[in-house]
């Protein structure tokens, strides 16, 4: 029997535990202890239901077209809690010298893609309309190697586009900086385009014209109970043997070919460990590979703060349509997104409700975090009444602070990361999991758990048979 730690019960810890109690009821002699050291399950993910309220203090949803959540939540059994943004009802503002801007239909993500809706809007200036046309004629640059995500919009649209949507909008996904994050690691995609067309519009348009007469998905997925649902199903797989919380592991280390886990007043021997965990987490632990500690320690992580917010109908009823604001840093304001729940999903609140969620924080107001809720509290309401009008007292709030939760994939990334599975890959028994990676989002920390039970189960020989039956390699 191979004994297995997963250390860390966030959604990629969680993930790697079910992958392991699968390949066990399979018949795999495999043993393993989920550990975590918080008194809850799920990380970031933490839903709150109050008076029919649908309040999430993490994530809220995820991206469609990343299969791997969706496919979890059906191999959970949660098919018929699935539910999807109302997408006939999109519409994101961008607030822009003090007023509330359209995002111009066809702008996919920060690329235009339909001409009429983006030369009418006031969002941009001629300055920057002229450049989407002339970036219709960018050359191919295969060898343009790594560069900021504000440089790569920059040599395509001008550094407007940079200020008012490229950087708005990774502010309120990554927390970070166009300034600072890596074109290759957030945007494989443009680059990839860039490459192989040079015009980013030109692909882009091509894309949408081959899509055209196909099944429109839904942008973003949820659950009908909030996200904890995901969390609550993958901890009841588990058995209540296996999961252990209140724990915190002091230190790792090899010895005979085991790995010793340390935890107040106790050691354990186990055959391999997965680590799954923020990056600098997993550096402490690895004292016996400086390498790879080194590597991790490299990867920058920023902190935010959501504040959701519930009022009555007739805040409701005067609120503009669409799911949010995002905020450009040169407005001066704190708060860096606002979600208007109730209208980006159903469900999320009776009818004579308003949900609304604040973000504040990210790379460039770490500080936030000091603030007193009192004090995050007077800042999100002054700023929600410049930004959507509201200045009624809120029926309930909920503040969460998450430090150092989000990796930021600055230049050089994806090579970085490249070196650390290499590295990691020599080591049997050593899988890593989580966010610091390959992708931020629930869909890649859903993979990242999956593929780090992969990589042990393969360290340790275990083949697991479509009989059911589980032998180790060469028996």
């Amino acid at each position: 029997m191979k004994r297995i730690a997963v250390i860390g019960g966030g959604i990629s810890g969680l993930v790697a535990a079910f992958q392991l109690q699968k390949h066990r009821e399979r018949g795999a002699e495999v043993d393993y202890t989920l550990i975590e050291a918080s008194q809850r399950f799920g990380g970031v993910i933490k839903t709150e239901q109050v008076e029919g309220c649908v309040l999430e203090s993490g994530p809220d949803s995820f991206l469609t077209e990343k299969a791997w959540g969706a496919d979890l939540c059906r191999e959970l059994g949660l098919e018929d809690q699935l539910i999807y943004s109302n997408d006939s009802d999109r519409q994101t503002y961008m607030f822009v010298e003090g007023r509330r801007v359209p995002i111009p239909d066809g702008l996919m993500f920060m690329v235009p893609t339909k001409f009429v809706p983006v030369f009418t809007s006031p969002l941009f200036s001629w300055t920057t309309k002229l450049r989407i046309l002339k970036e219709w004629f960018h050359k191919r640059s295969a060898d343009a190697g790594d560069c900021t995500v504000s440089d790569f919009i920059a040599r395509h649209y001008g550094r407007e586009m940079v200020d008012r949507v490229a950087d708005p909008l990774l502010a309120g996904v990554y927390g970070g900086s166009a300034d600072e994050l890596s074109a290759q690691s957030v945007l494989p995609r443009f680059v990839e385009i860039e490459a192989k067309f040079g015009s980013l519009g030109k692909a882009m348009i091509a894309a949408r014209k081959q899509s055209l007469g196909g099944p429109n998905k839904p942008i973003f997925t949820s659950l009908r109970n909030g996200m904890q649902q995901m969390v609550d199903a993958l901890v009841t797989r588990i058995p209540q043997t296996a999961r252990r919380l209140n724990t915190q592991v002091e230190q790792i280390k090899t010895e005979s070919g085991k790995w010793l886990a340390v935890t107040a007043g106790r050691t354990e021997e186990f055959d391999a460990i997965v680590l799954a965990m923020p990056a600098y987490a997993a550096a402490g632990l690895l004292g016996d590979a400086p390498k790879i500690s080194q590597q991790l320690n490299a990867t920058r992580y920023s902190s935010s703060v959501t504040v959701a917010l519930v009022y009555d109908g007739t805040v409701r009823a005067a609120l503009s349509p669409g799911f949010g604001i995002l905020v450009p840093r040169s407005e001066g304001l704190r708060t860096l997104a606002v979600t208007f729940v109730h209208n980006k999903f159903s469900n999320r609140a009776p009818e004579d409700r308003a949900v609304i969620r604040c973000f504040l924080g990210g790379s460039r107001d770490e500080l936030v975090l000091e603030e007193t809720d009192e004090n995050i509290m007077t800042i999100v309401r002054r700023e929600l009444q410049q930004l959507a009008g509201i200045d009624a007292t809120p029926l309930l709030a909920r503040i969460q602070k998450w430090p150092r939760a989000m990796a930021q994939y600055g230049l050089g990334h994806t090579g970085k990361v490249a070196q650390i599975r290499e590295m990691v890959g020599g080591i049997p028994g050593l899988a890593l999991a989580g966010n610091a990676y390959s992708g931020i989002g629930v869909p890649d920390c859903v993979r990242s758990g999956s593929e780090a039970a992969a990589k042990i189960l393969a360290d340790l020989g275990m083949v697991v048979h479509a009989s059911g039956a589980g032998r180790t390699a060469g028996t």
